[in-house]
C-alpha cells in the first residue's frame, strides 16, 4: 500500500498530494502532484515541461477542457514515473499554458490501484488492484 498525505496549499486549503519522481532520459526530478480523480490525464504546466526539455511541433497540439469549460492546449509525452517503489511508463499532458497546477490524473496510475480518499485521516491510500 502507498500512502500520501493531504498538504496545506498557499491558500490554506488541504489537498491530496502525491510526491513522485519523473525520469526523462538520465534526468530525475521529484514532483508534487495534486491527486485529481476528476482529471483524465496527468498534467504539468508549460515552464515545468520546458525545464524537462520538452519541445513540440504545431501538429501535435491537442486541447482538453476542464470543469470551467475553458480549453487548455497540450501535447502528450511519455515519461517514467516512480510511484511508491514501482516505475510506470505514463502519458503526461504538457500544458502549453502556465495557469494549470500539476495534476495526477486517472490514466495509467489509477487503474493499477484501489484508491481511498480518507478525508477524516487526511490521507490517500493506493492499494494494488487484484
Amino acid at each position: 500500500m502507498i500512502v500520501y498525505r493531504y498538504k496545506r496549499g498557499d491558500d490554506g486549503t488541504l489537498r491530496p498530494v502525491a510526491d513522485v519522481i519523473l525520469a526523462i532520459g538520465k534526468q530525475q526530478v521529484e514532483v508534487s502532484f495534486y491527486i485529481d480523480s476528476g482529471a483524465d490525464i496527468t498534467l504539468i504546466p508549460l515552464q515545468f515541461g520546458r525545464a524537462l526539455g520538452f519541445k513540440h511541433a504545431q501538429n501535435e497540439i491537442k486541447e482538453i477542457h476542464g470543469v470551467s469549460g475553458a480549453g487548455v492546449p497540450y501535447v502528450e509525452r511519455k515519461v517514467k514515473m516512480k510511484f511508491g517503489a514501482q516505475w510506470y511508463l505514463v502519458t503526461i499532458a504538457w500544458a502549453l499554458i502556465e495557469e494549470v497546477p500539476p495534476l495526477l490524473g486517472r490514466r495509467d496510475i489509477f487503474p493499477e490501484f484501489r484508491i481511498t480518499f480518507d478525508e477524516t485521516r487526511r490521507r490517500i491510500e493506493f492499494r494494488e488492484a487484484v
